[in-house]
């Protein structure tokens, strides 16, 4: 009997996956959007925090966000995280209160947020090949383990990477979506 849970196996694949599809969600062409800014995280009291455990983000105007921060001591780290995070964004700080203006996508523009999707896309499926690494690692010390034959390694390998085949697949469908949404003009 092996030690290998696919169901558990499946739900961390799942799980990058919707971080992924998160991170794609930041990646607007155009209009502004509170999720926009769910990637951005914040050097805060010592450790790195989403940006919404430190401020508040809404959408006054359709090419406008305002991050209010909560604490006057983070403004100045918050406004650095939102224009280091490769969004291409240039917040203004007035008080506790940061204006982002969202700009018009150039074509240059385009081009370097289909290059952010692009990364995120290879930093979730780096994450799958982990949990995949993971699983057959389990599976192989069963095997050395003699809790299992050499043939049902080999059964549970193919189950594993075909399951890995899967959530890359939708992986590389959002990144083409995605790529389709950022370069429509």
């Amino acid at each position: 009997m092996s030690n290998l849970d696919m169901d558990d196996v499946k739900r961390r694949m799942d799980a990058s996956v919707a971080n992924f599809a998160t991170e794609l969600s930041g990646l607007r062409a155009g209009r502004a959007s509170t999720a926009m800014l769910e990637p951005v995280s914040v050097d805060a009291y010592g450790a790195r925090m989403p940006i919404n455990q430190v401020a508040n983000i809404s959408v006054p105007e359709p090419r406008l966000l305002t991050v209010s921060v909560w604490d006057a001591g983070l403004v100045a780290a918050t406004e650095k995280a939102i224009r280091d995070s490769g969004l291409g964004l240039n917040p203004m700080a007035e008080g506790n209160v940061i204006r982002v203006a969202v700009p018009d996508l150039s074509e240059d523009r385009r081009k370097e947020l289909v290059k952010v999707a692009g990364k995120y896309g290879e930093a979730a499926r780096v994450a799958v090949r982990n949990v995949r690494r993971d699983a057959i690692e389990t599976v192989r010390k069963d095997e050395k383990n003699s809790t299992i034959s050499e043939d049902e390694r080999h059964g549970f390998e193919g189950t594993i990477q075909k399951a890995t085949d899967e959530f890359i697949a939708k992986i590389d469908a959002m990144v083409a979506e995605k790529e389709k949404d950022i370069t429509q003009v």
